[in-house]
């Protein structure tokens, strides 16, 4: 017998939760399908795009926020890669900029799928991929 999973939802800690909301939702079209209770300034959120999950986690309670982000601890988020399952890379690439996001036109791995990246506010490494036909 093998494990039965359906699906996984990744916890990432960030400096500004309505800062990192505004990308996600906004900019991303991630809806907001559960949170810690105080609206855009929760601690925590869950969020979701079609069958894609993610948790938002504040680095730090309000009272100990520093006022701008630690530099060496987001140089340190880069090592950490987000990849999401995305048909229609091309789409995906002109939505993005219809956002104003930067991103890269669409190119093709050498493991064989088309994709574009970008990060995030924190730093993440997001990629947006699909097998190229």
């Amino acid at each position: 017998m093998s494990l039965k999973i359906r699906g996984m939802a990744p916890l990432i800690q960030v400096f500004d939760m309505p800062a990192s909301l505004a990308f996600y939702r906004d900019k991303l079209g991630f809806e907001v399908v559960q949170t810690s209770g105080q609206g855009d300034h929760s601690g925590w959120a869950m969020l979701r795009l079609n069958d894609a999950v993610i948790m938002l986690n504040t680095m730090y309670e309000d009272q100990d926020r520093p006022a701008i982000p630690d530099p060496v601890r987001k140089n340190n988020h880069s090592d950490t890669a987000l990849y999401f399952g995305c048909p229609d890379v091309n789409a995906a690439y002109d939505y993005l900029l219809s956002k104003g996001i930067r991103v890269e036109k669409p190119y093709k791995t050498g493991y064989g799928y088309y994709a574009i990246d970008l990060t995030d506010p924190d730093g993440y490494y997001l990629c947006f991929q699909w097998p190229a036909e």
